[in-house]
């Protein structure tokens, strides 16, 4: 594959995984808008390995939390915070896995890659991200996250199969509709990413893993390394931002996008 090609597959990837704009339908539109040959789902894993490392990477301490706190829970204790966390990371995760299996393996999910619909969704979950953001309280500290609202996150979160909805921009809709603030609206946001990224790491790399040949591993390795750059800085920035700014900047190119693609796809 063209360095070019990689290239803005990685920076698009890992751009948009972290902010509320929809990695999935930014990578969808890119061959649909210019011509280019869709990436494959090697690629895809590789640059969602990227991303994954650079959310763990920036949010180590949660992460290394959680992890001590895992040994605990599978012997049945969910007493500590790292326990709890990780607990509430696994009841997170099933509902998108769950939807996302059922979508994949049928075939749902190739027919609802369209520029309409990530024009619609664009344009809908946007405005509901500003209605979630604008109305949302901030009574919830970010350090108490409760099975109850982690269940309700990992809902929003299987909304996010559709592309063009963005799974960043969901869970932080559905956490900021729960009371949480916006910082720890993202926070628990991208904590949620990484079980999820593994889960759809594994079930695409499976397929693709044994097919691939050195030229497509090398490949694999450029644009994973790529992406983890690009997510790394676009999440260093975003979280900087919330702390003086809301997502209105966000919703507004969604908004846009979103009319955009409409005026494309009907045109």
């Amino acid at each position: 594959m063209p360095l070019l090609h990689l290239f803005l597959v990685a920076v698009i990837q890992g751009i948009t995984e972290f902010l509320p704009v929809s990695s999935s339908g930014h990578l969808i539109l890119l061959p649909g808008l210019t011509g280019m040959d869709d990436q494959g789902q090697l690629i895809d894993v590789a640059v969602h390995v990227g991303t994954l490392g650079a959310v763990v990477l920036y949010f180590w301490s949660d992460v290394k939390t959680g992890l001590l706190g895992l040994p605990r829970l599978l012997r049945g204790r969910a007493d500590t915070p790292g326990a709890r966390l990780a607990l509430a990371l696994i009841v997170a995760t099933i509902p998108v896995i769950l939807c996302g299996a059922i979508l994949h393996f049928t075939g749902l999910s190739d027919a609802l890659r369209s520029v309409a619909v990530i024009g619609w969704t664009m344009l809908i979950f946007g405005v509901v991200l500003y209605w979630a953001d604008q109305t949302g309280s901030d009574t919830k500290p970010g350090s108490d996250w409760p099975l109850r609202d982690a269940l309700i996150m990992g809902l929003w979160q299987a909304i996010s199969l559709i592309p063009g909805t963005s799974r960043s921009g969901i869970t932080i809709t559905g956490a900021r509709r729960l009371g949480y603030r916006r910082e720890d609206a993202a926070r628990l946001s991208m904590l949620m990413s990484i079980p999820t990224i593994l889960a759809s790491g594994i079930l695409l790399g499976g397929e693709v893993a044994f097919d691939a040949n050195t030229a497509a591993m090398r490949d694999s390795a450029i644009a994973a390394g790529l992406s983890f750059v690009a997510a790394l800085v676009a999440l260093t920035l975003m979280m900087r931002l919330l702390r003086s700014i809301s997502f209105t900047p966000y919703v507004i190119y969604r908004i846009v996008l979103g009319i955009v693609l409409l005026i494309y796809a009907y045109a």
